[in-house]
């Protein structure tokens, strides 16, 4: 039997600090785990110390000849942070995931050889039958203890469900009944507390701790317009000491507001899923350091997340439920006395988390129409195979395979890179997703209650999570009855962001391969017969002027969509664009236009009037021969090509010397304008500049 003595003197090695000592609950959940090869369900709040906990388990289990600890760990920054603390404790700690596949081979044979103390991995590693069968079954009969980090994920109400969790009770039951469990969350309330333990079986000791956090000050304000939330955060960032985490929703947001801080003489940096996995170490590092005043960030930077002294985690916009709020909002403050979490509320935020409500699940015709073509084909199909064969994003048949493959009778089953159909029946659960909707609406509900609510705001997020131990903070806007940070902005700064509101542009990048299989006409009447396009048929690197719907301008494009005319204002604001922020197109001789059948005269009347706005001519050059299916209902590739195969020629004898801007109205895969350029080139046209009003591509 380990006694807590022993313990503790692991806890403080790990914490470098010679007079730690346990919190409130965290030797019971050792000693519930090494002493009596329990589970253990552990809700405490962030910064509590939960990793402490499955370290020093590891440590002490591993001395008594236990094998290696598995940790299934949902995000990156949280297995790099935690391969750090355990070497802490001279603990070897490998692990297996997206960004390290050249190591797999070399961690399997350590794994085998029992040289590894603490293994890593991400959910969707247990979806993989390669690594099931020959990783983790050959060392299963010697997994020391079974560690689900964020284990809110499992359940179905939880707020950052993910399927692939769904594959922990699955191996659960391939493993000895004795094996040590242990799951950690801050959020969860009593459902979700419920659905997990259930999910680990029998025997689960829930350990629940208060949730109150003292050291946050909140604060939640209504700034409706994306200006006066930059102007806010330009005045006021500078005014709070330390370091931070800005989240938005969207990536695009994540982008423009670092690149208006940076404006602003503000050192922050953009992280969300769009940077490479070294590119956001680096910005993890940078901001342990106090080397960036902030990052701005999607929920690609959340959980497990690790730096004690924020100072300040600002929302610019809010998120779709209080569990998530609290989670994120949480990283600030775990070890200094105070810190600030501020919640600004946009009138975009609806829309996007109504977004992401209604894409949580692939709709049922996504699924026919995959389960269809696999039980069609003879030999499987693999993931190319499928797209052509369903016209689906590689995205949505990602999100269809991983729903299916984690059901008990799965109806499909991937062999050597191919997914084939399988006897089992499978239909798809609508009540339980209607129900899960239900409750997800019913969560936004309670993020704009927690907007204008009249009582502690701590206590209000404590209460939502089942908090016996809620009561008043005594520190947030509520409670003092002032804001913690000042509300209004200057009208300077007001009239900057407005400015850089309506400068802020996309890049727009064209593709740079094409499926020759699905351009059989061009292919023939070119010889294109290379995969990557050639550099010499390549547009450059173009620009959108807006997002569709957003403000200023893609406000003005979706009502002139509407209309039937866009308005002149577009038209200056992109003479605007080339003449001062857009220097490699500058120089264009001419202007030609992307050719509609089904709205023969918006574009080009558009187009016509830019470039006598410019002062060079204009040229129809561009023929449609063919009636097209929308090019927003093709959803990869395969589709996008075909669709537009044949569908464009240019004109005989058409004069085409020199540079040209290239314009579109909308533009959402860029195979058209991609297409068009290639066309443009392929007949002698010099640098092709690609322009599009709006983007409808995906938040």
């Amino acid at each position: 039997m380990i006694n807590r003595a022993a313990a503790q003197q692991h806890l403080r090695v790990a914490m470098g600090h010679a007079g730690a000592e346990f919190r409130d609950g965290q030797w019971e959940a050792i000693d519930h785990i090494v002493n009596q090869r329990g589970k253990v369900l552990c809700v405490q709040r962030t910064g509590w110390g939960k990793s402490m906990v499955y370290f020093v388990s590891a440590k002490l289990m591993r001395a008594q000849g236990h094998g290696v600890t598995l940790i299934i760990s949902p995000l990156l920054a949280l297995m790099r942070n935690q391969i750090e603390a355990a070497q802490r404790l001279q603990l070897r700690a490998l692990t297996i995931n997206s960004t390290n596949q050249p190591n797999w081979a070399a961690v399997r044979q350590s794994l085998l050889a029992d040289e590894v103390d603490l293994l890593l991995i991400s959910p969707e590693r247990l979806a993989n039958d390669d690594f099931v069968a020959n990783t983790l079954l050959p060392i299963a009969a010697r997994i020391g203890l079974l560690v689900i980090d964020e284990a809110h994920c499992i359940s179905d109400w939880g707020h950052d469900f993910r399927p692939d969790y769904r594959r922990i009770g699955q191996v659960l039951a391939r493993l000895p009944r004795n094996i040590a469990v242990l799951a950690t969350t801050a959020t969860a309330n009593h459902r979700v507390e419920r659905d997990v333990a259930s999910q680990l079986g029998d025997g689960v000791q829930v350990q629940r701790g208060p949730l109150m956090r003292n050291s946050l000050a909140l604060q939640a304000m209504r700034l409706p317009g994306p200006a006066e939330r930059l102007a806010w955060l330009a005045d006021r960032i500078p005014q709070i000491p330390g370091s931070g985490i800005v989240y938005t929703l969207t990536t695009r947001d994540a982008d423009r507001v670092a690149q208006w801080l940076q404006s602003r003489g503000i050192d922050a940096r953009a992280y969300h899923a769009g940077k490479d996995d070294a590119e956001r170490q680096a910005l993890e590092q940078a901001l342990l350091a106090n080397q960036l005043k902030c990052l701005v960030a999607t929920t690609a930077l959340g959980m497990g997340y690790d730096k004690p002294d924020l100072t300040f985690v600002i929302h610019f916009q809010t998120p779709g439920n209080v569990v998530a709020y609290y989670q994120q909002v949480g990283r600030a403050g775990r070890a200094i006395a105070k810190a600030y979490g501020v919640l600004m509320s946009g009138e975009e935020e609806a829309d996007i988390n109504e977004y992401f409500r209604d894409t949580a699940f692939p709709p049922q015709w996504q699924v026919d129409r995959i389960l269809r073509a696999l039980e069609a084909a003879d030999d499987g199909l693999n993931v190319r195979e499928i797209e052509r064969a369903v016209n689906l994003r590689p995205s949505q048949i990602e999100k269809v395979l991983k729903l299916l493959v984690v059901e008990p009778l799965s109806p499909v089953l991937r062999v050597d890179g191919k997914w084939a159909r399988t006897p089992h029946p499978f239909a798809m659960d609508r009540e339980r997703i209607r129900h899960l909707t239900r409750q997800r609406e019913a969560e936004w509900a309670q993020m704009q209650a927690y907007l204008v609510n009249e009582r502690c705001s701590m206590q209000f997020l404590a209460e939502t999570l089942d908090d016996t131990h809620a009561a008043a903070c005594g520190r947030c806007a509520v409670c003092l009855g002032r804001p913690v940070l000042p509300a209004t902005v200057e009208r300077q700064t007001l009239i900057a962001a407005q400015q850089f509101i309506r400068h802020s542009e996309m890049l727009l990048e064209l593709k740079k391969q094409w499926d020759l299989g699905a351009l059989v006409h061009y292919v023939a009447a070119f010889g294109w017969n290379k995969a990557n396009i050639p550099l010499a048929l390549r547009g450059e690197e173009g620009r959108v002027l807006s997002r569709w719907g957003e403000p200023v301008w893609g406000a003005l494009v979706t009502r002139g969509k509407e209309a039937g005319r866009f308005d002149d204002e577009l038209v200056a604001a992109t003479v605007d664009l080339l003449r001062h922020r857009w220097p490699q197109a500058g120089g264009v001789a001419w202007v030609t236009s992307i050719p509609s059948r089904r709205h023969p005269d918006l574009v080009p009347d558009f187009a016509r009037r830019l470039a006598a706005a410019l002062g060079v001519p204009f040229r129809a050059v561009i023929e449609k021969s063919r009636e097209t299916e929308p090019q927003k209902h093709m959803e990869n590739r395969f589709h996008q090509c075909h669709n537009l195969d044949g569908a464009f020629v240019i004109q005989d004898g058409a004069d085409v010397d020199g540079p040209v801007l290239l314009v579109d109205d909308v533009v959402d895969s860029a195979w058209t304008l991609t297409l068009a350029a290639a066309l443009l080139k392929q007949a002698g046209a010099g640098a092709v500049s690609p322009f599009a009003l709006a983007t409808t591509a995906a938040k």
